[in-house]
């Protein structure tokens, strides 16, 4: 099933049981999805799955940065909201990997190219954020690839 029938879905549900807030972060999704779909190069109408994560990763990030610059303004009940609408958005995430899970798999790509030194790093991060798309932070992956190749 894709991202947009299952949101669909649950906006139906969240509408049916009232739940107002919900309802609020789904059609936040809804609303980013949408705009990828009539934006760039998206034909046939539907949104390749490595979009539909980048967008769900976009909107993270956004609901983080708006929920600490809330908290150091001193509004916390607003905060609070976009961490909620922040733990909605992450339900439709695929599953994020471990750091140790990321070690590994970044270790088999190491070997895999028979990268030896931090003048490979790119070609390792190239692969590496292509096989962990929607799996893992590139943050968190680059520190490991420096850690791996610098040893």
């Amino acid at each position: 099933m894709s991202l947009e029938i299952l949101i669909n879905n649950d906006i139906k549900q969240a509408m049916l049981a009232k739940d107002t807030r919900k309802l609020e972060a789904l059609r936040a999704i809804k609303a980013a999805l949408l705009l990828e779909k009539t934006g760039k190069d998206i034909s046939g109408g539907e949104i390749p799955a490595e979009v539909e994560v980048k967008t769900l990763q976009r909107l993270i990030k956004q609901r983080k940065e708006a929920a600490n610059i809330y908290t150091e303004k001193g509004r916390q009940d607003l905060a609070d909201e976009e961490l909620y609408q922040l733990a909605i958005i992450e339900k439709y995430l695929p599953k994020q990997l471990s750091e140790a899970e990321i070690q590994t798999r970044v270790e088999e790509i190491i070997s895999r190219l028979g990268a030896s030194s931090i003048k490979d790093m790119g070609k390792v991060m190239e692969v590496a954020a292509k096989e962990l798309s929607g799996q893992a932070n590139n943050k968190t992956v680059s520190e490991i690839v420096k850690r791996l190749l610098v040893t």
